[in-house]
């Protein structure tokens, strides 16, 4: 499996706040980003694959929705995630 728990505490420690801290926003959206790579890339090999394109579109928005309620909440926040990451709206 490509996500395994030393990845996600690798994650969460370099954008959350801690390792085990994995309700912050940041630390949700670059999990959720290293997610849509991978199956960005198996889309990319597989490209009739439609289950992984309709888990891939759903991840997005939970991405862009999290990266609104950020923007929201905090905009320094938000653009050092922005940046951080190489996401662009």
């Amino acid at each position: 499996m490509y996500l395994t728990s030393e990845v996600k505490k690798d994650i969460f420690t370099r954008h959350g706040k801690t390792a085990n801290d994995t309700g912050t926003a940041e630390g949700q959206i670059a999990l959720f980003t290293f997610r849509i790579q991978h199956l960005t890339e198996h889309l990319k090999v597989n490209r009739n694959d439609l289950n992984t394109e309709r888990s891939l579109v759903r991840l997005v928005g939970k991405r862009r929705r999290l990266l609104d309620y950020l923007k929201d909440k905090d905009i320094t926040r938000y653009r050092e995630i922005i940046k951080k990451l190489n996401i662009r709206k």
